[in-house]
């Protein structure tokens, strides 16, 4: 027997795509050809793929009190699963729509325990239509781009055990009731999912708009926080934070030095001594305990790493929301590569939506302050709350069931878990 079927009933639950609604028209995007055959331009492909990657969907909101009721759904779902043997692994493989390998057998299998696939959908070796639509559906509810293809990240994720998802589900069951006794939903709210590495501005219970995000490394993680947004700060000053500048500039500024080279100098920083006074980057010596002493500043430019604004809320762990002048980063599935600080795609929409148009302010204006670079500080008429939270796997009324890798390793599950 090569996988654990459910009765045709539990298996006919087939996952929908939970972060796209129908007026969304998620799949008008192509990601490679459905029926097992023809050829799409990869270059093409890749760009749309990059281009959902960068824009997600709305979809529904993670922290809906109604996730609760449809994720302990989910729990007693899993738990039959699990009471019925799981499913075994799925071979390590590299399989394009319409090729063949053994590996897809177990795919098959795989998917139709899980309910992606239809219990009584037929096939072979083939990764044909039907198949690519049910991994594709997979992929996006376990946070991964949805190509269609069986490559190592897929493989992984799908390799997570049914236990350890069961797990997970109930970790993350005990976060969300937390999560539903602070967040109002009749107010307008900010939520930071690390482990999805997307942010969502919530209103009335309904995203407004979703936004890809780029979170922090694991060895630099993200801070989970409750806190409230009160000020934009446009074209802004860079506050090198303490880790980075141990981290990260003095570091460079050794390696630089050994080279004949300045960091300061290259990278337009500027160093202050304790009395505020400006010093020569020219006499630093990088080797010494002297530019521990310092604070470090980047003045606004195409350079610096907040791009045209920071969105500005109390933080005792120096983390802000802020543009990035890496766009490349937005377009990666993997998406940790900061110091802890979350960086937003678009955030352009976003800081329109929490100036909610007070002072005049309204889309164009905010556009006109990336075109100008002017320096400006505007408090929001009213505060935002704002919640940095880390949700791993839930459902959403729909009944759709997400997953996401566990980023920093804290649902206790096997470290497949954490890899894909």
């Amino acid at each position: 027997m090569r996988g654990v079927r459910l009765g045709a009933a539990a298996a006919a639950l087939a996952l929908s795509v939970g972060a796209a609604s129908a007026d969304d028209d998620f799949w008008a995007l192509q990601f490679g050809p459905t029926d097992g055959g023809g050829a799409s331009d990869p270059a093409t492909e890749r760009e749309q793929l990059k281009e959902l990657e960068r824009n997600p969907p709305p979809g529904y909101p993670t922290l809906s009190s109604a996730n609760i009721e449809a994720t302990k759904a989910a729990i007693v779902r899993y738990e039959r699963i699990v009471e019925a043997g799981g499913w075994i692994a799925v071979p390590e493989a590299t399989v394009k729509p319409g090729e063949d390998h053994f590996a897809i057998v177990e795919l098959r299998d795989r998917l139709i325990v899980s309910g992606e696939l239809a219990a009584d959908a037929a096939g072979g070796e083939t990764l044909d239509g039907t198949l690519v639509e049910a991994l594709k559906a997979y992929q996006a509810t376990n946070g991964l781009t949805p190509n269609g293809r069986l490559d190592p990240p897929t493989v992984a994720a799908l390799n997570v055990t049914a236990a350890d998802r069961l797990k997970q589900l109930k970790t993350n069951l005990k976060r969300l009731t937390e999560m539903a006794a602070v967040v109002k939903p009749q107010r307008k709210y900010v939520v930071v999912n690390i482990p999805a590495a997307q942010v969502e501005a919530v209103a009335l219970n309904k995203v407004i708009t979703r936004h890809t995000g780029v979170v922090g490394k694991v060895d630099r993680p993200t801070p989970l926080l409750r806190s409230t947004i009160t000020e934009m700060n446009f074209n802004p000053v860079w506050r090198l934070p303490p880790t980075v500048i141990s981290k990260d500039l003095i570091p460079q500024g050794r390696e630089l030095q050994e080279k004949g080279e300045n960091v300061l100098i290259k990278t337009g920083i500027e160093a202050y001594d304790g009395s505020g006074k400006k010093v020569n980057p020219e006499k630093i010596d990088w080797s010494t305990s002297a530019p521990k002493s310092y604070s470090y500043r980047q003045p606004p430019g195409k350079d610096n790493p907040l791009g045209f604004v920071k969105i500005n809320f109390a933080s005792g762990e120096s983390v802000y929301m802020h543009d990035s002048p890496s766009e490349g980063l937005f377009g990666r599935n993997f998406r940790a590569a900061s110091s802890g600080c979350i960086r937003v795609h678009n955030i352009e929409r976003l800081a329109y939506w929490l100036l909610g148009q007070n002072d005049g302010w309204d889309e164009e204006k905010v556009s006109k302050m990336k075109e100008t670079g002017q320096r400006l500080d505007v408090k929001l008429a009213t505060p935002v709350p704002l919640h940095f939270v880390y949700i791993t796997a839930w459902a959403t009324e729909d009944g759709t069931i997400q997953f996401r890798r566990d980023l920093y390793n804290r649902d206790g599950v096997a470290e497949i878990a954490t890899s894909y």
